[in-house]
Protein backbone atom coordinates (compact mmCIF):
# COMPACT_ATOMS: atom_id res chain seq x y z
CA UNK A 1 0.00 0.00 0.00
CA UNK A 2 2.85 2.40 0.80
CA UNK A 3 5.24 1.63 -2.02
CA UNK A 4 2.99 0.59 -4.93
CA UNK A 5 4.92 0.41 -8.19
CA UNK A 6 8.33 0.67 -6.50
CA UNK A 7 10.55 -2.37 -6.98
CA UNK A 8 10.21 -4.73 -4.02
CA UNK A 9 12.84 -7.25 -5.07
CA UNK A 10 15.10 -8.33 -7.88
CA UNK A 11 16.19 -11.94 -8.28
CA UNK A 12 17.46 -14.09 -11.13
CA UNK A 13 14.05 -13.83 -12.80
CA UNK A 14 14.01 -10.04 -12.83
CA UNK A 15 12.28 -7.31 -10.85
CA UNK A 16 8.97 -7.52 -8.97
CA UNK A 17 7.07 -4.47 -7.73
CA UNK A 18 5.31 -4.15 -4.39
CA UNK A 19 1.95 -4.20 -6.17
CA UNK A 20 2.86 -7.42 -8.02
CA UNK A 21 4.25 -9.06 -4.87
CA UNK A 22 1.11 -8.16 -2.92
CA UNK A 23 -1.21 -9.44 -5.65
CA UNK A 24 0.66 -12.73 -6.05
CA UNK A 25 0.65 -13.31 -2.27
CA UNK A 26 -3.11 -12.66 -2.12
CA UNK A 27 -3.85 -15.09 -4.95
CA UNK A 28 -1.50 -17.71 -3.52
CA UNK A 29 -3.20 -17.41 -0.12
CA UNK A 30 -6.61 -18.01 -1.69
CA UNK A 31 -5.36 -21.13 -3.50
CA UNK A 32 -3.51 -22.54 -0.48
CA UNK A 33 -6.62 -22.14 1.63
CA UNK A 34 -8.65 -24.21 -0.85
CA UNK A 35 -5.98 -26.71 -1.86
CA UNK A 36 -4.23 -27.29 1.47
CA UNK A 37 -6.68 -26.07 4.08
CA UNK A 38 -4.09 -23.53 5.21
CA UNK A 39 -5.28 -21.10 7.87
CA UNK A 40 -5.15 -20.40 11.62
CA UNK A 41 -3.73 -23.30 13.58
CA UNK A 42 -2.08 -24.80 10.48
CA UNK A 43 1.60 -24.63 9.52
CA UNK A 44 3.35 -23.63 6.32
CA UNK A 45 6.92 -24.83 5.78
CA UNK A 46 9.20 -23.01 3.33
CA UNK A 47 12.27 -24.83 2.00
CA UNK A 48 13.58 -22.30 -0.51
CA UNK A 49 16.75 -20.49 -1.33
CA UNK A 50 16.78 -16.70 -1.57
CA UNK A 51 14.28 -15.73 -4.29
CA UNK A 52 10.78 -14.31 -4.70
CA UNK A 53 9.10 -17.64 -3.97
CA UNK A 54 10.21 -17.57 -0.34
CA UNK A 55 8.65 -14.15 0.21
CA UNK A 56 5.48 -14.93 -1.74
CA UNK A 57 4.90 -18.06 0.34
CA UNK A 58 5.65 -16.33 3.65
CA UNK A 59 3.35 -13.40 2.85
CA UNK A 60 0.58 -15.76 1.68
CA UNK A 61 0.79 -17.68 4.95
CA UNK A 62 0.63 -14.42 6.91
CA UNK A 63 -2.56 -13.42 5.09
CA UNK A 64 -4.15 -16.67 6.27
CA UNK A 65 -2.98 -16.47 9.89
CA UNK A 66 -0.96 -19.68 9.47
CA UNK A 67 2.25 -20.37 11.35
CA UNK A 68 5.41 -20.05 9.24
CA UNK A 69 8.30 -22.52 9.56
CA UNK A 70 11.36 -21.47 7.50
CA UNK A 71 13.54 -24.57 6.90
CA UNK A 72 17.29 -24.77 6.45
CA UNK A 73 18.44 -25.58 2.93
CA UNK A 74 21.48 -27.49 4.23
CA UNK A 75 19.49 -29.92 6.39
CA UNK A 76 20.34 -33.58 6.01
CA UNK A 77 17.44 -35.97 5.37
CA UNK A 78 17.03 -37.17 8.98
CA UNK A 79 17.20 -33.57 10.29
CA UNK A 80 14.59 -32.35 7.82
CA UNK A 81 12.27 -35.28 8.49
CA UNK A 82 12.49 -34.77 12.24
CA UNK A 83 11.76 -31.03 11.97
CA UNK A 84 8.80 -31.52 9.61
CA UNK A 85 7.27 -34.07 12.00
CA UNK A 86 7.96 -32.14 15.20
CA UNK A 87 6.67 -28.84 13.82
CA UNK A 88 3.63 -30.58 12.26
CA UNK A 89 4.02 -28.87 8.88
CA UNK A 90 0.82 -29.17 6.81
CA UNK A 91 1.86 -27.46 3.56
CA UNK A 92 5.40 -27.29 2.22
CA UNK A 93 6.62 -24.84 -0.44
CA UNK A 94 10.03 -25.95 -1.71
CA UNK A 95 12.52 -25.63 -4.53
CA UNK A 96 12.80 -28.36 -7.13
CA UNK A 97 16.28 -29.38 -5.96
CA UNK A 98 14.78 -30.69 -2.70
CA UNK A 99 12.03 -32.77 -4.34
CA UNK A 100 14.00 -36.06 -4.36
CA UNK A 101 14.78 -35.69 -0.65
CA UNK A 102 11.14 -34.99 0.19
CA UNK A 103 9.96 -37.97 -1.85
CA UNK A 104 12.32 -40.17 0.19
CA UNK A 105 10.89 -38.73 3.41
CA UNK A 106 7.35 -39.38 2.12
CA UNK A 107 6.08 -36.01 3.35
CA UNK A 108 2.29 -36.50 3.73
CA UNK A 109 1.15 -32.89 3.33
CA UNK A 110 0.61 -30.71 0.28
CA UNK A 111 3.85 -29.99 -1.60
CA UNK A 112 4.22 -26.96 -3.88
CA UNK A 113 7.22 -26.32 -6.12
CA UNK A 114 8.63 -22.81 -5.93
CA UNK A 115 11.83 -22.48 -8.02
CA UNK A 116 12.08 -24.98 -10.85
CA UNK A 117 13.95 -25.06 -14.14
CA UNK A 118 11.78 -26.12 -17.06
CA UNK A 119 8.44 -27.94 -17.22
CA UNK A 120 7.36 -30.12 -14.33
CA UNK A 121 4.41 -32.35 -13.66
CA UNK A 122 4.12 -31.23 -10.04
CA UNK A 123 2.01 -28.51 -8.47
CA UNK A 124 3.83 -25.20 -8.71
CA UNK A 125 3.65 -21.87 -6.97
CA UNK A 126 2.99 -20.14 -10.29
CA UNK A 127 0.04 -22.39 -11.09
CA UNK A 128 -1.47 -21.72 -7.67
CA UNK A 129 -1.07 -17.96 -8.11
CA UNK A 130 -2.93 -18.25 -11.43
CA UNK A 131 -5.57 -20.49 -9.84
CA UNK A 132 -6.06 -18.07 -6.96
CA UNK A 133 -7.00 -15.32 -9.38
CA UNK A 134 -10.38 -16.96 -9.95
CA UNK A 135 -11.06 -17.47 -6.24
CA UNK A 136 -12.44 -14.95 -3.80
CA UNK A 137 -10.02 -13.29 -1.37
CA UNK A 138 -9.14 -15.27 1.74
CA UNK A 139 -10.87 -14.01 4.91
CA UNK A 140 -8.80 -11.85 7.19
CA UNK A 141 -7.61 -13.96 10.19
CA UNK A 142 -8.75 -13.03 13.67
CA UNK A 143 -5.17 -13.23 14.94
CA UNK A 144 -1.72 -13.33 13.33
CA UNK A 145 0.15 -16.59 12.98
CA UNK A 146 3.48 -17.24 14.63
CA UNK A 147 6.91 -17.66 13.07
CA UNK A 148 8.93 -20.68 14.16
CA UNK A 149 12.57 -19.83 13.57
CA UNK A 150 14.94 -22.78 13.89
CA UNK A 151 18.12 -22.65 15.92
CA UNK A 152 21.31 -22.82 13.88
CA UNK A 153 23.06 -25.43 15.98
CA UNK A 154 25.97 -27.29 14.39
CA UNK A 155 25.00 -30.75 15.69
CA UNK A 156 21.76 -32.68 16.07
CA UNK A 157 18.31 -31.59 14.99
CA UNK A 158 17.68 -27.81 15.10
CA UNK A 159 15.18 -26.72 17.73
CA UNK A 160 12.10 -24.65 16.92
CA UNK A 161 11.82 -21.26 18.61
CA UNK A 162 8.26 -19.99 18.02
CA UNK A 163 7.37 -16.35 18.50
CA UNK A 164 4.57 -14.01 17.53
CA UNK A 165 6.52 -11.37 15.68
CA UNK A 166 3.64 -8.89 15.58
CA UNK A 167 2.99 -8.92 19.31
CA UNK A 168 4.77 -8.40 22.59
CA UNK A 169 5.07 -4.60 22.50
CA UNK A 170 2.57 -2.48 24.43
CA UNK A 171 2.33 1.30 24.17
CA UNK A 172 4.39 1.80 27.33
CA UNK A 173 7.15 -0.51 26.06
CA UNK A 174 7.26 1.26 22.72
CA UNK A 175 7.44 4.70 24.35
CA UNK A 176 10.21 3.50 26.64
CA UNK A 177 12.22 2.41 23.59
CA UNK A 178 12.00 5.77 21.80
CA UNK A 179 14.97 7.48 23.54
CA UNK A 180 17.15 4.42 22.97
CA UNK A 181 16.09 4.17 19.33
CA UNK A 182 16.95 7.83 18.75
CA UNK A 183 20.29 7.24 20.45
CA UNK A 184 20.92 4.29 18.15
CA UNK A 185 20.23 6.35 15.03
CA UNK A 186 22.61 8.98 16.32
CA UNK A 187 25.32 6.31 16.52
CA UNK A 188 24.84 5.25 12.89
CA UNK A 189 27.42 7.00 10.77
CA UNK A 190 26.73 6.94 7.89
CA UNK A 191 22.96 6.71 8.29
CA UNK A 192 21.11 4.30 5.94
CA UNK A 193 18.74 6.10 3.58
CA UNK A 194 15.11 5.09 3.21
CA UNK A 195 14.65 3.29 -0.10
CA UNK A 196 18.31 2.35 -0.51
CA UNK A 197 18.56 -0.98 -2.38
CA UNK A 198 19.77 -3.79 -0.12
CA UNK A 199 21.90 -6.69 -1.36
CA UNK A 200 20.90 -9.58 0.92
CA UNK A 201 23.29 -12.56 0.93
CA UNK A 202 22.48 -14.63 4.08
CA UNK A 203 19.75 -17.28 3.75
CA UNK A 204 16.23 -15.96 4.26
CA UNK A 205 15.41 -18.88 6.57
CA UNK A 206 17.97 -17.67 9.14
CA UNK A 207 17.16 -14.95 11.67
CA UNK A 208 19.61 -12.48 10.10
CA UNK A 209 18.32 -12.88 6.54
CA UNK A 210 14.69 -13.19 7.63
CA UNK A 211 14.79 -10.07 9.79
CA UNK A 212 16.73 -7.97 7.28
CA UNK A 213 14.56 -9.12 4.36
CA UNK A 214 11.23 -8.24 5.91
CA UNK A 215 12.57 -5.02 7.44
CA UNK A 216 13.68 -3.97 3.96
CA UNK A 217 10.22 -4.69 2.53
CA UNK A 218 8.62 -2.63 5.29
CA UNK A 219 11.01 0.26 4.70
CA UNK A 220 10.62 0.33 0.92
CA UNK A 221 14.21 -0.79 0.35
CA UNK A 222 14.38 -2.92 -2.83
CA UNK A 223 15.87 -6.35 -2.09
CA UNK A 224 18.52 -7.87 -4.36
CA UNK A 225 18.46 -11.66 -3.98
CA UNK A 226 20.53 -14.52 -5.39
CA UNK A 227 19.92 -18.21 -4.81
CA UNK A 228 23.60 -18.86 -4.12
CA UNK A 229 26.34 -16.57 -2.91
CA UNK A 230 29.16 -15.56 -5.21
CA UNK A 231 31.65 -12.97 -3.97
CA UNK A 232 32.35 -11.21 -7.26
CA UNK A 233 28.70 -11.24 -8.32
CA UNK A 234 27.82 -9.59 -5.00
CA UNK A 235 30.08 -6.67 -5.84
CA UNK A 236 28.58 -6.55 -9.34
CA UNK A 237 25.08 -6.38 -7.80
CA UNK A 238 26.14 -3.50 -5.53
CA UNK A 239 27.37 -1.59 -8.57
CA UNK A 240 24.42 -2.45 -10.84
CA UNK A 241 21.76 -1.47 -8.28
CA UNK A 242 23.72 1.35 -6.61
CA UNK A 243 23.04 -0.49 -3.37
CA UNK A 244 23.38 1.49 -0.17
CA UNK A 245 23.16 -1.57 2.07
CA UNK A 246 24.76 -5.00 2.12
CA UNK A 247 23.96 -7.74 4.64
CA UNK A 248 26.43 -10.62 4.87
CA UNK A 249 27.86 -13.19 7.26
CA UNK A 250 31.59 -13.09 8.07
CA UNK A 251 32.54 -15.99 5.78
CA UNK A 252 30.95 -14.11 2.87
CA UNK A 253 32.93 -10.97 3.74
CA UNK A 254 36.01 -13.19 3.91
CA UNK A 255 35.35 -14.50 0.39
CA UNK A 256 34.97 -10.95 -0.88
CA UNK A 257 38.31 -10.02 0.69
CA UNK A 258 39.92 -13.15 -0.78
CA UNK A 259 39.20 -11.83 -4.28
CA UNK A 260 42.28 -10.32 -5.95
CA UNK A 261 42.50 -6.57 -5.37
CA UNK A 262 42.24 -6.00 -9.12
CA UNK A 263 38.92 -7.88 -9.19
CA UNK A 264 37.50 -5.96 -6.22
CA UNK A 265 38.50 -2.62 -7.71
CA UNK A 266 36.77 -3.52 -10.97
CA UNK A 267 33.41 -2.69 -9.35
CA UNK A 268 32.16 0.71 -8.16
CA UNK A 269 30.93 0.13 -4.61
CA UNK A 270 30.99 3.75 -3.45
CA UNK A 271 27.20 3.63 -3.01
CA UNK A 272 27.63 1.34 0.03
CA UNK A 273 26.81 3.24 3.20
CA UNK A 274 25.98 0.39 5.57
CA UNK A 275 27.35 -3.19 5.62
CA UNK A 276 25.83 -5.38 8.33
CA UNK A 277 27.59 -8.53 9.49
CA UNK A 278 26.12 -11.12 11.85
CA UNK A 279 25.20 -14.78 12.53
CA UNK A 280 28.81 -15.79 13.33
CA UNK A 281 31.90 -14.25 14.95
CA UNK A 282 33.54 -11.39 13.02
CA UNK A 283 37.29 -11.52 13.52
CA UNK A 284 39.12 -8.24 14.22
CA UNK A 285 41.46 -8.92 11.29
CA UNK A 286 38.58 -9.33 8.84
CA UNK A 287 36.80 -6.22 10.14
CA UNK A 288 39.91 -4.07 9.73
CA UNK A 289 40.72 -5.45 6.29
CA UNK A 290 37.17 -4.94 5.02
CA UNK A 291 36.98 -1.35 6.28
CA UNK A 292 40.42 -0.57 4.87
CA UNK A 293 39.13 -1.70 1.47
CA UNK A 294 35.54 -0.40 1.49
CA UNK A 295 35.58 2.40 4.06
CA UNK A 296 34.24 2.60 7.60
CA UNK A 297 30.78 1.28 6.75
CA UNK A 298 30.88 -2.08 8.61
CA UNK A 299 28.50 -2.80 11.51
CA UNK A 300 28.65 -6.01 13.54
CA UNK A 301 25.38 -7.31 14.96
CA UNK A 302 24.92 -9.96 17.65
CA UNK A 303 21.86 -11.93 18.68
CA UNK A 304 20.27 -15.36 18.71
CA UNK A 305 17.11 -17.12 17.61
CA UNK A 306 15.98 -17.39 21.24
CA UNK A 307 16.49 -13.78 22.38
CA UNK A 308 16.45 -11.79 19.13
CA UNK A 309 18.77 -8.84 18.48
CA UNK A 310 21.12 -8.09 21.38
CA UNK A 311 23.77 -5.55 20.38
CA UNK A 312 25.59 -3.93 17.50
CA UNK A 313 29.01 -2.41 16.99
CA UNK A 314 29.57 0.67 14.84
CA UNK A 315 32.66 1.12 12.64
CA UNK A 316 34.07 3.39 15.36
CA UNK A 317 33.57 0.60 17.91
CA UNK A 318 35.29 -1.92 15.65
CA UNK A 319 38.25 0.41 15.12
CA UNK A 320 38.59 1.31 18.82
CA UNK A 321 37.95 -2.14 20.27
CA UNK A 322 38.66 -4.90 17.71
CA UNK A 323 36.45 -7.94 18.21
CA UNK A 324 33.65 -6.11 20.02
CA UNK A 325 29.96 -6.81 19.44
CA UNK A 326 29.25 -3.25 20.58
CA UNK A 327 26.66 -2.04 23.03
CA UNK A 328 23.18 -3.32 23.83
CA UNK A 329 20.40 -2.48 21.36
CA UNK A 330 17.45 -0.25 22.43
CA UNK A 331 15.20 -1.96 24.98
CA UNK A 332 17.73 -4.72 25.64
CA UNK A 333 19.56 -5.42 28.91
CA UNK A 334 22.77 -7.45 28.90
CA UNK A 335 24.43 -8.77 32.05
CA UNK A 336 27.59 -10.87 32.45
CA UNK A 337 27.02 -13.26 35.36
CA UNK A 338 29.11 -15.79 37.26
CA UNK A 339 28.08 -19.34 38.14
CA UNK A 340 26.08 -18.03 41.13
CA UNK A 341 24.12 -15.48 39.07
CA UNK A 342 26.09 -12.46 40.29
CA UNK A 343 27.35 -9.77 37.93
CA UNK A 344 31.08 -10.03 37.28
CA UNK A 345 33.54 -7.09 37.30
CA UNK A 346 34.50 -5.25 34.13
CA UNK A 347 36.91 -7.30 32.04
CA UNK A 348 35.99 -10.59 33.71
CA UNK A 349 34.57 -13.42 31.61
CA UNK A 350 31.16 -14.76 32.56
CA UNK A 351 27.94 -16.10 31.09
CA UNK A 352 25.91 -13.71 28.91
CA UNK A 353 22.28 -13.14 29.96
CA UNK A 354 19.81 -10.98 28.05
CA UNK A 355 16.54 -9.24 28.91
CA UNK A 356 14.43 -8.19 25.92
CA UNK A 357 10.84 -7.99 24.65
CA UNK A 358 12.01 -10.36 21.88
CA UNK A 359 12.60 -13.40 24.14
CA UNK A 360 11.14 -16.56 22.65
CA UNK A 361 8.32 -18.62 24.17
CA UNK A 362 10.22 -21.87 24.68
CA UNK A 363 11.22 -24.62 22.27
CA UNK A 364 8.63 -26.43 20.17
CA UNK A 365 9.57 -29.80 21.62
CA UNK A 366 9.60 -28.50 25.20
CA UNK A 367 12.22 -26.83 27.35
CA UNK A 368 13.68 -23.37 27.31
CA UNK A 369 16.83 -21.43 28.18
CA UNK A 370 17.95 -20.78 31.74
CA UNK A 371 16.72 -17.49 33.20
CA UNK A 372 17.98 -15.38 36.11
CA UNK A 373 15.92 -12.41 37.35
CA UNK A 374 14.06 -12.17 34.04
CA UNK A 375 17.25 -12.41 31.98
CA UNK A 376 17.74 -15.36 29.63
CA UNK A 377 20.99 -17.20 29.00
CA UNK A 378 22.19 -16.89 25.42
CA UNK A 379 24.63 -19.80 25.68
CA UNK A 380 27.74 -17.66 25.22
CA UNK A 381 30.43 -16.45 27.55
CA UNK A 382 31.86 -12.97 27.28
CA UNK A 383 33.00 -9.80 29.01
CA UNK A 384 32.57 -6.03 28.90
CA UNK A 385 35.17 -3.28 28.83
CA UNK A 386 35.23 -0.03 30.80
CA UNK A 387 33.41 1.77 27.96
CA UNK A 388 30.47 -0.66 28.15
CA UNK A 389 31.37 -2.48 24.94
CA UNK A 390 30.62 -6.20 24.90
CA UNK A 391 32.84 -9.06 23.72
CA UNK A 392 32.02 -12.71 23.13
CA UNK A 393 34.77 -15.10 24.17
CA UNK A 394 33.04 -18.26 22.91
CA UNK A 395 30.22 -20.73 23.45
CA UNK A 396 30.00 -22.00 27.00
CA UNK A 397 29.72 -25.57 25.67
CA UNK A 398 32.83 -25.11 23.47
CA UNK A 399 35.07 -24.25 26.43
CA UNK A 400 37.66 -26.86 27.32
CA UNK A 401 39.64 -27.29 30.54
CA UNK A 402 43.28 -28.08 29.78
CA UNK A 403 45.54 -28.67 32.76
CA UNK A 404 43.05 -26.85 34.98
CA UNK A 405 42.90 -23.75 32.77
CA UNK A 406 39.80 -22.61 30.83
CA UNK A 407 40.38 -22.26 27.09
CA UNK A 408 37.86 -20.83 24.61
CA UNK A 409 38.56 -21.97 21.02
CA UNK A 410 37.22 -18.75 19.47
CA UNK A 411 40.02 -16.67 20.96
CA UNK A 412 42.65 -19.03 19.55
CA UNK A 413 40.91 -19.12 16.15
CA UNK A 414 40.99 -15.33 15.91
CA UNK A 415 44.73 -15.26 16.56
CA UNK A 416 45.42 -18.02 14.06
CA UNK A 417 43.34 -16.18 11.44
CA UNK A 418 45.68 -13.20 11.87
CA UNK A 419 48.58 -15.20 10.38
CA UNK A 420 49.14 -14.07 6.77
CA UNK A 421 49.64 -17.64 5.50
CA UNK A 422 46.22 -18.85 6.65
CA UNK A 423 42.90 -18.67 4.84
CA UNK A 424 40.79 -20.16 7.65
CA UNK A 425 41.19 -21.79 11.05
CA UNK A 426 39.27 -23.67 13.72
CA UNK A 427 40.15 -25.10 17.12
CA UNK A 428 38.62 -28.08 18.91
CA UNK A 429 39.17 -29.73 22.27
CA UNK A 430 40.02 -33.45 22.37
CA UNK A 431 40.55 -35.82 25.34
CA UNK A 432 44.07 -35.95 26.77
CA UNK A 433 45.31 -38.40 29.44
CA UNK A 434 47.71 -35.89 31.00
CA UNK A 435 45.84 -32.58 30.74
CA UNK A 436 42.22 -33.79 30.65
CA UNK A 437 41.74 -32.02 27.32
CA UNK A 438 44.04 -30.46 24.76
CA UNK A 439 43.44 -28.02 21.94
CA UNK A 440 43.84 -29.12 18.32
CA UNK A 441 43.92 -26.51 15.55
CA UNK A 442 42.70 -27.14 12.00
CA UNK A 443 44.03 -24.68 9.45
CA UNK A 444 43.62 -23.93 5.74
CA UNK A 445 46.73 -22.47 4.10
CA UNK A 446 46.40 -19.81 1.43
CA UNK A 447 47.28 -20.94 -2.11
CA UNK A 448 51.01 -20.49 -2.68
CA UNK A 449 51.79 -19.88 1.01
CA UNK A 450 53.85 -22.12 3.28
CA UNK A 451 53.83 -22.38 7.06
CA UNK A 452 54.82 -25.01 9.61
CA UNK A 453 53.08 -26.27 12.72
CA UNK A 454 55.81 -24.75 14.91
CA UNK A 455 55.47 -21.34 13.24
CA UNK A 456 51.72 -21.31 13.91
CA UNK A 457 52.20 -22.39 17.53
CA UNK A 458 54.80 -19.64 17.99
CA UNK A 459 52.37 -17.13 16.45
CA UNK A 460 49.70 -17.98 19.03
CA UNK A 461 52.28 -18.07 21.85
CA UNK A 462 53.36 -14.52 21.00
CA UNK A 463 49.92 -13.17 21.92
CA UNK A 464 48.24 -15.66 24.25
CA UNK A 465 49.07 -17.59 27.38
CA UNK A 466 51.10 -20.78 26.98
CA UNK A 467 48.17 -23.05 27.91
CA UNK A 468 46.16 -21.64 24.98
CA UNK A 469 48.68 -22.73 22.36
CA UNK A 470 47.33 -25.66 20.29
CA UNK A 471 49.26 -28.82 21.08
CA UNK A 472 48.63 -30.07 17.56
CA UNK A 473 48.01 -28.37 14.21
CA UNK A 474 46.32 -30.25 11.38
CA UNK A 475 46.40 -28.94 7.81
CA UNK A 476 43.09 -29.41 5.96
CA UNK A 477 41.55 -28.36 2.66
CA UNK A 478 38.52 -26.61 4.16
CA UNK A 479 36.83 -25.87 7.47
CA UNK A 480 33.29 -27.33 7.50
CA UNK A 481 30.75 -24.61 8.27
CA UNK A 482 27.00 -24.19 8.30
CA UNK A 483 25.30 -22.00 5.70
CA UNK A 484 25.50 -19.15 8.22
CA UNK A 485 29.23 -19.55 8.79
CA UNK A 486 29.36 -21.43 12.09
CA UNK A 487 32.10 -24.03 12.45
CA UNK A 488 30.98 -27.67 12.52
CA UNK A 489 33.44 -28.78 15.19
CA UNK A 490 32.11 -32.33 15.52
CA UNK A 491 32.54 -32.84 11.77
CA UNK A 492 36.16 -31.70 11.97
CA UNK A 493 36.95 -34.49 14.40
CA UNK A 494 34.87 -37.04 12.49
CA UNK A 495 36.68 -36.28 9.24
Amino acid sequence: ALWGSRTALTDERGALSYDALDASAARLAAALRVRGGLGPGRRLGVLCRDHRGFLQAALAGARLGADLVPLGTDFAGPQLGAVLAREQVDVLVHDEEFAPLLRELDFPGLRVLAWHDGPTGELTLESLVAEGGSLGPAPHPAAPGRTVLLTSGTTGTPKGAPRELSGGYGVSELLAMVPGALGTLARLRPVPRAGDPLVLTPPLYHMLGFGAGFAALAAGAPLVLRRRFDAERTLADVEAHRAGLLVAIPTMLMRIMDLPVAVRERYDTRSLRFVASGAAPLSPQLADAFMDAFGDVLFNGYGSTEVGAVSFATPADLRAAPGTIGRAAPGVRVRILDADGREVPVGTTGRVFVGSPQLFEGYSGGGTKETVDGLMSIGDVGHADAAGRLFIDGRDDDMIVSGGENVFPQEVEEHLADHPALLDAAAVGVPDERFGQRLVAFVVVRPGAQVTEQELQDHVRSSLARYKVPREVRFVGAIPRTSTGKIRRAQLLAD
